[in-house]
């Protein structure tokens, strides 16, 4: 494997636990989520190969 889908790999990871973690602060304390925003956007367009 290549270091390129490696690294695709790892930020859709990191995407995903962005998510969820974006998701409980919807939940548990809404004034707080948007502090999950610029990873989950960052990786998001990495795993997207966009940047």
């Amino acid at each position: 494997m290549n270091t390129a889908s490696e690294n695709v790999k790892t930020y859709w990871l990191y995407t995903l636990l962005s998510l969820v973690a974006t998701i409980a602060f919807l939940m548990f304390k809404p004034e707080w989520f948007w502090i999950c925003l610029p990873p989950l956007l960052t990786y998001f367009v990495k795993a997207m190969r966009w940047m």
